[in-house]
């Protein structure tokens, strides 16, 4: 136990070093994590890891699937549902018989049925990698958004693939009608006992009066119970937690205090920063044990076969995007779409945004070992080795190109937009003015010097704001910054000295700090 729990704190660590120095070089952090724990693997003495797949998915699928889902514009989901649900269910489909019939063709003895189980394992691109590479890079949010709905959707229908793939393999009969009507039921009944669960969970925080740490903790719980309750009656748990993820979410302002939301987000970054760095490590720690025990296959034939299957998963969904494009703009003669002339450049950025990972990990790696009858899972090596070979080629390859790429085609927003910080600007001058006018109306002002104080800070407020929405005055600006910046460092070296006075308990001064450091975020969000 002690030997786990030490391995446990090295992969902690190294990972928090490996993420610290991919943020220094500026190259995204699960490339430089899946290199790292390759790297780390060719050391002599490094202990042999192996991972159970129930850990990726039951302990890390949930809460990353339902981040993202929390996280996720439902207006922006809806904006682009037409999008989303062809790349998320069309393209899956297409990428895995691709893929089942290249490789059947490929290679020697490889069944269709272990071709399409192979095709649902890589068929889904993994968001983290995406969002992670394109942090930086300047991406129209349209893109953005149709590559977060995507994956939102595209994990539940690679899996299903996956699962009936996998029946096949066993059973050795496959029925294609049964396979349409099972794939809608699961995808179906998995949204419905996630909207179920959601609705528990949302009258326990509506109606119940809970401290802040439980109803942070419930949050953290939610998934969990959805994707097992959805998963106990045999239905899709990641629909399950996609879908009740957005419902909460859409109902958040409701359901969550300030206190609850600032704490909540804090833990949930971490926790997610956590499980998305230990998962690419392993990926990379990983990948020596299933070169050892590919048997059956030369390395150098399995190494080809990888970069051929790789290939191919590029090629497919680059010629889809593109085809989409035109398939939009002809579509858009006959029924209303978001967009009609959508151009090429975001297709292109949208086709070479395919980087595998956690998902096609985990169902690599669930593969059983054997058949019912004894016998051992056929070409079950090869597909482990296939798996991780397009997961380091799409992560490596695309990672480090698509900022080149995006840069190369320069991308244009879809739909009009205003800058981000003219959006804020402008929702705080509204807000700014909506409380100007209830003090004023409700209030004795002149009767009250801390009600006129209140005006003060409020009109000042808005006065920055209508600066910073319409770009007046940029020395004023400037001047304001510094200013700002200057008192934020002189109250800090205050409460520092104030530290180290006896008079001044600690736990005061810590939420004096904190109170600080929410100023300070506020100050910098609005003058941003």
């Amino acid at each position: 136990m002690r030997d786990l729990v030490f391995l446990g704190l090295a992969l902690l660590l190294g990972m928090a070093l490996l993420a610290t120095l991919a943020q220094r070089l500026r190259i995204p952090t699960p490339i430089f994590l899946v290199m790292g724990g390759l790297l780390t693997s060719l050391i002599p003495g490094v202990p042999t890891l192996t991972i159970e797949p129930d850990l990726i998915f039951l302990v890390f699928l949930p809460p990353l699937l339902y981040e993202a889902a929390w996280f996720m514009s439902w207006r922006e989901l809806w904006r682009w549902r037409r999008i989303v649900l062809v790349l998320a269910f069309g393209l899956v489909v297409l990428t895995a018989t691709a893929v089942a019939y290249a490789s059947t063709a490929l290679i020697p003895g490889f069944t269709l049925a272990l071709g399409f189980l192979l095709g649902g394992i890589i068929s889904p691109p993994d968001a983290v990698a995406a969002t992670s590479v394109l942090k930086g890079v300047n991406v129209p949010k349209s893109t953005l958004s149709i590559l977060e709905g995507e994956s939102l959707i595209n994990d539940a229908s690679s899996l299903v693939v996956f699962r009936f793939a996998m029946a096949t393999v066993i059973s050795g009969t496959f029925v294609w009608q049964e396979v349409g009507l099972n794939f809608v039921m699961v995808t179906v009944m998995g949204a419905v006992i996630g909207l179920a669960v959601a609705g528990v969970f949302y009258a326990i925080h509506r109606w119940l009066p809970l401290q802040t740490r439980i109803t942070i903790l419930l949050t953290f719980i939610a998934p969990y119970i959805m994707y097992l309750t959805a998963e106990q009656f045999h239905y899709s748990g990641v629909i399950a937690v996609v879908s009740g993820g957005l419902f909460l979410s859409n109902h958040s302002s409701r359901l969550l205090n300030h206190t609850e939301r600032v704490q909540g987000l804090a833990m949930w970054a971490t926790v997610i920063f956590i499980i998305n760095g230990l998962v690419f490590v392993l990926i990379g720690l990983e990948l020596s044990v299933v070169v050892k025990g590919l048997d059956g296959h030369s390395l150098t034939d399995a190494i080809g076969y990888g970069l051929a299957i790789s290939a191919l998963v590029i090629v497919v969904r680059l010629v889809f995007a593109l085809f989409a494009m035109v398939f939009t703009e002809i579509a858009g003669r006959f029924i209303p779409v978001a967009v009609r002339n959508v151009g090429w450049r975001g297709p292109v950025v949208l086709g070479w945004a395919g980087m595998r990972g956690v998902v096609s990990l985990a169902a690599a790696l669930s593969i059983p070992l054997t058949l019912p009858s004894g016998g051992p899972f056929p070409e079950r090596s090869l597909i482990l080795f296939i798996t991780f070979v397009v997961i380091l080629v799409t992560l490596v390859l695309q990672g480090l190109t698509l900022p080149l790429v995006i840069r190369w085609v320069h991308p244009k927003e879809l739909i009009p937009r205003l800058a981000e910080e003219k959006q804020e600007a402008t929702i705080n001058r509204q807000l700014h003015e909506a409380a100007l006018r209830e003090l004023t109306q409700q209030y004795a002002i002149a009767d009250n010097h801390l009600l006129a104080q209140l005006k003060s800070r409020l009109e000042s407020g808005l006065l920055l704001n209508q600066y910073v929405s319409s770009d007046r005055d940029g020395p004023l600006l400037a001047d304001y910054n510094d200013a700002l910046a200057r008192l934020h460092r002189i109250k800090r070296q205050e409460l520092e000295r104030l530290r180290h006075q006896e008079e001044f308990d600690v736990d005061v001064i810590r939420k004096i700090e904190a109170q600080l450091d929410l100023e300070e975020e506020k100050s910098n969000h609005a003058i941003r």
